[in-house]
């Protein structure tokens, strides 16, 4: 029996989009549990469902019909304002385009997030320096601008912004598909060791060496879960671990 703790839960999720007369169905009556403290990762090609999910376990868009709990609060009921005080308090966001505000330095960036829910800078500043520098930016990169930087800087800039507010749990939508591989791994490895320190995590992912970060993996197709892995914790060591995941996805059809 499963004794973990629930965060969050959807119940016969749907998402539907209208197009002219007809309706584009991209979730299915879809149930899901995301655990306390995993690392969960979707997948599934494209077209499938994953980031519609990710932006409904999020509150990022609403679903068409269906429930999506939070700790057990219903946030398919909640109105704008309250979606935005929730995304604010509880999420951090790590995306394929990394969104940093151009005009402002890399300090800024992560200071103006940490803003929203702190009110005392010093506290703020405390806070982005040490974060920064876990990341592996150092300060003299902290007054550049975001096109100063390289691909895999910037997206680690974009991790210690998502991470600056201390969130229940982080979601990253293919927080890697831009960078080479060099620069994918350092942040796969940031990710990793959030984790580790007891972050939750959820990521969409089509890229297999991504996906071995996670210790659980959800497999979508046509938008429905068609079955899951179990891999543990995760241990770069463990030569097993790629082997495992490359037959549960055969078996899905990948």
């Amino acid at each position: 029996m499963n004794h973990r703790e629930i965060l969050i839960g959807t119940e016969k999720l749907c998402k539907s989009f209208s197009q002219g007369k007809n309706q584009e169905h991209i979730l299915k009556n879809l149930d899901v549990l995301i655990y306390k403290n995993d690392f969960t990762v979707i997948m599934g090609v494209s077209g499938s469902g994953k980031t519609t999910l990710l932006y409904m376990l999020s509150g990022m868009d609403k679903p068409s019909l269906g429930k999506v709990t939070f700790n057990e609060e219903d946030i398919a009921q909640y109105n704008q304002n309250k979606l935005a005080l929730f995304r604010r308090n509880n999420c951090g966001f790590v995306f394929q385009q990394i969104n940093l505000i151009d005009s402002m330095s890399v300090m800024d960036n992560v200071v103006a997030c940490g803003l929203l829910k702190e009110n005392d800078k010093r506290k703020v500043l405390r806070r982005s320096r040490e974060i920064l520098t876990s990341v592996g930016i150092t300060s003299q990169n902290w007054s550049k601008f975001p096109i100063q930087l390289s691909g895999g800087e910037a997206q680690r800039v974009g991790v210690a912004r998502a991470a600056i507010n201390n969130p229940e749990i982080i979601f990253a939508d293919e927080p890697t598909g831009a960078l080479n591989s060099k620069s994918g791994k350092a942040v796969l490895d940031l990710l990793s060791a959030i984790h580790i320190n007891g972050q939750s995590i959820i990521m969409v992912t089509h890229d297999i060496h991504a996906a071995l970060r996670g210790n659980r993996v959800i497999y979508l197709k046509d938008g429905l879960i068609c079955g899951e892995c179990s891999l543990g914790l995760y241990n770069p060591g463990d030569m097993e671990r790629k082997g495992k995941l490359e037959s549960f996805l055969t078996d899905m059809g990948w």
